[in-house]
């Protein structure tokens, strides 16, 4: 959008020089047409008198006109928008131990309907630091909080079963890890979304209600999501000689349900990979960040555009009266 900074001076200047020119203009004929002009004058130099008497004064006016769209300061402006300084601080906790390749999320195994459902999630995310903890055996940071979207969403897609190259379930070690990553952050909300298909068996903090308390210490809401469904549940191994195993349902529902309670969170349990995408949906629409819009405007000056071509035309007649028409009689 192009507007005038000044646009009184179009106004009060615009209607005086046509004024003021047409009164020029009226007197220039009028000494025009009393000078003498021989008859006999070259058709050479009776076009240059032509171009005399119509050159040197509309260029006058329109380098006068440039000149006053230039003083009004014509500007460009561009509106755009300013992103919240502070949002949510969100820890995506991930469970990879082996009990994760379950194939009771069709068409997905456990862990990778997690990954979907959690990048999915990311991609719904807008001016939230996003990072990734995953845990097996032991904990694991593999993406801290970043507003780099992209990269969380690679580093989601490469996590793989056994990650931490450690047996077992440390769901304590997991929510301490993801504690101390987002401890001392400013953000107005901060989150953990934990996600495991087990029971806390391994790890250096086995007291699940002293590992939730520290995050509520720190103002972290945790959201705890159960991925297993009711029953045993097949494995594909891989192995000829014992293509399949089973395993049995090992949910800690009640620890879950009492770290989320802690710490402000619900616990979600899901049987399929439908729910799951659900339940991403339900704590996606619950932590949103409650902002008003900013927007800004820029301006670009664009009264050169005028200002050069009008001194570069008062130059160009300033030297055909001296050179061109200095012969005109």
């Amino acid at each position: 959008m192009t507007a005038f900074k000044h646009p009184l001076v179009l106004l009060v200047l615009l209607p005086l020089i046509g004024l003021l020119a047409g009164l020029a203009r009226l007197q220039h004929d009028r000494r025009l047409a009393a000078a003498p002009v021989p008859a006999d004058l070259p058709a050479k130099q009776t076009l240059r008198s032509r171009l005399f008497a119509h050159v040197p004064f509309w260029g006058r006016l329109l380098a006068l006109l440039l000149l006053t769209f230039a003083l009004a300061r014509p500007q460009r402006a561009a509106r755009g928008e300013v992103p919240p300084a502070e949002g949510i601080d969100i820890m995506l906790t991930l469970d990879t131990s082996y009990s994760m390749a379950a194939e009771d999320f069709a068409p997905f195994n456990r862990l990778e309907a997690a990954k979907t459902a959690a990048a999915n999630f990311v991609k719904r995310r807008q001016n939230d630091r996003i990072g990734v903890t995953v845990f097996g055996g032991n904990a694991l940071l593999t993406c801290p909080l970043t507003l780099d979207y992209q990269s969380v969403l690679e580093l989601l897609d490469s996590a793989y079963l056994n990650m931490t190259r450690a047996d077992g379930t440390a769901v304590g070690d997991a929510i301490v890890t993801s504690v101390n990553h987002l401890k001392d952050s400013k953000a107005k909300s901060k989150v953990i979304v934990l996600l495991t298909d087990g029971r806390s068996n391994v790890g250096l903090v086995t007291d699940l209600a002293l590992a939730a308390r520290t995050a509520q210490a720190y103002d972290i809401k945790i959201y705890t999501i159960g991925t297993a469904g009711k029953g045993p549940a097949k494995i594909s191994t891989g192995d000829p000689t014992q293509p399949v195993i089973y395993i049995n349902e090992d949910l800690d529902e009640p620890s879950l349900r009492e770290i989320a309670g802690l710490t402000g969170g619900e616990f979600y349990r899901a049987k399929s990979y439908t729910e799951l995408e659900k339940i991403y949906s339900r704590i996606d629409s619950l932590e949103k960040t409650k902002f008003e819009v900013k927007t800004y405007t820029s301006y670009t000056d664009l009264y050169l555009y005028f200002l050069l071509p009008a001194l570069a035309l008062l130059g160009l007649l300033y030297v055909l009266e001296r050179t061109y028409f200095r012969t005109v009689p």
